[in-house]
């Protein structure tokens, strides 16, 4: 069954907004795992807009399921994943003026950096995922540099629902098996557009958050995320 990855950064955000040491995203992801989530996502950025170092260390001692932190390759946080050990580290661009992030990592670019954290963190005995866009060359890419998993972006999907972008996405983690990576998947995914891709039996893990917490605001964090699971159970 397709697992789900809830991202509690959008908690911390309202706390930053005041300043305050509430709404605590700790608190958060220990009900939503309670609810059924199977892992729990933070992003913790070069300026510590949302996510901090205590978040990481306090979440990696209570989560019950998997720990999955987004990163750049920002020295000073790898050194800081490196002895907090997650269970899995999803490495993704980042861009400081950005409100969210904008696509996947060009491994063309980056692939030095990343085959050399990619190591570094394998050897500390964390799992590495790639956030990349639905390519093959993407893909392929990112078996050659030692990914553990790939994470496929879905915001194309989120902004326009076309066969044509769900059929990149689909194929795309199709080749991700072939190459014997495990195939994870994210961006802007909501109740209303995330049915087709948990349909996509190649992928086995969503990471949902923004609208997961939004959604949390009016009805809860628990019927949140057992609305997603429903929803990703049983389609549209």
């Amino acid at each position: 069954m397709m697992r789900l990855g809830v991202n509690v950064d959008h908690i911390a955000t309202i706390r930053e907004t005041r300043g305050t040491d509430y709404p605590d995203p700790v608190e958060v992801a220990i009900l939503a795992e309670s609810a059924g989530a199977d892992g729990i996502t933070a992003h913790i950025r070069v300026d510590r807009r949302h996510i901090n170092e205590r978040d990481i260390r306090i979440l990696r001692e209570v989560v019950k399921t998997h720990l999955n932190v987004e990163s750049s390759l920002d020295k000073e946080i790898q050194s800081f994943l490196l002895d907090v050990k997650p269970d899995w580290v999803c490495l993704v661009p980042e861009r400081e003026e950005e409100l969210t992030t904008e696509g996947g990592l060009n491994l063309n670019v980056v692939s030095k950096e990343i085959k050399l954290a990619t190591k570094k963190l394998k050897d500390a005995g964390i799992m590495v995922t790639f956030f990349i866009e639905s390519d093959p060359k993407m893909v392929e890419i990112a078996s050659n540099l030692g990914a553990c998993a790939i994470e496929l972006n879905t915001g194309p999907w989120s902004e326009n629902p076309s066969m044509k972008n769900y059929k990149k996405i689909e194929e795309a983690a199709q080749f991700g098996i072939t190459r014997g990576l495990e195939v994870h998947a994210g961006h802007g995914l909501n109740l209303q557009n995330v049915g087709p891709i948990a349909g996509i039996e190649e992928i086995s893990e969503l990471n949902i958050g923004h609208a997961i917490i939004s959604r949390a605001l009016i009805v809860g964090i628990e019927r949140a995320v057992s609305e997603m699971k429903e929803r990703m159970l049983f389609g549209e």
